[in-house]
């Protein structure tokens, strides 16, 4: 894995720990961690080593608190657009990765760092994160995907509200919304859970969970999900690891999957 300037990462056991290390600007997404993190996806998609992402930020006060507003603060019409596109389409690759994702999620989670907290596969948070959309207390709205994934996972009506109130919810809320899959009462013990759900999805056939990853995100795009289904399906049935498997379970013995 490269060096990087506002993101550390540690590869152990199978799992990037990838941290947005910028802690004395509460994590903010400036335009060169964007960029970091989309060569670190890059990596990982390449990286037979890695199997899973775990994404948390530096420090105790946030996740990532939003974007960087000295950057948003020189925007106009024709670079604003590129600005949003540039960040829908590093989120969209976090969101496609055939890896499992879990954001670990503590302190401030605003704006664009709700919205990358929303394109991966799974949220856990500590008991003292604070979630929303507040960019319309600058005049702007979410520009990297965070109109249609907080809509897709909290519902219309909800989602409205956050938008157009900017207010922040708590973790336990973000849980009952459906924003957040657990809360826990720490930051290290939410990662702990991360690695506890990583390490049960590290068990299974890589394929498949890749397959699940196309599946889910059909269900939310102009993809006929079901048609994306059965492909995906039959992709599995000519895998090794769909020998393996059902092999496996009529020996009455543990799966060893190789992701081919």
């Amino acid at each position: 894995m490269s060096e990087f300037v506002n993101i550390l990462t540690e590869e152990r056991n199978g799992i990037l720990y990838l941290t947005v290390n910028r802690e004395d600007k509460m994590n903010a997404l400036n335009f060169a961690t964007l960029e970091e993190l989309k060569e670190v996806f890059e990596q990982v998609i390449d990286n037979k080593s890695i199997k899973a992402v775990i994404i948390s930020g530096a420090g105790e006060k946030a996740f990532v608190a939003g974007a960087d507003i000295n950057e948003i603060a020189t925007l106009n019409e024709v670079n604003a657009r590129k600005f949003a596109e540039n960040g829908q389409e590093i989120f969209s690759m976090i969101e496609n990765c055939h890896k499992p994702v879990i954001a670990v999620t503590n302190g401030f989670t605003l704006g664009g760092g709700c919205e990358l907290a929303m394109a991966c596969h799974m949220r856990v948070a500590s008991a003292n994160a604070k979630f929303g959309q507040p960019e319309v207390n600058l005049g702007i709205i979410p520009g990297y995907g965070g109109t249609q994934r907080l809509t897709l996972l909290v519902g219309r009506g909800k989602a409205n509200e956050l938008m157009m109130t900017g207010d922040m919810i708590t973790a336990e809320e973000a849980k009952s919304l459906g924003l957040v899959n657990h809360v826990l009462p720490t930051k290290a013990e939410a990662i702990a859970k991360a690695e506890e759900i990583v390490a049960k999805i590290m068990s299974k056939a890589p394929l498949a969970i890749g397959m699940i990853v196309d599946c889910v995100n059909a269900a939310f795009s102009e993809e006929n999900g079901y048609q994306t289904e059965a492909n995906s399906f039959a992709r599995c049935v000519k895998s090794g690891d769909y020998k393996e498997g059902t092999s496996a379970f009529l020996e009455k013995r543990k799966p060893v999957f190789r992701g081919e």
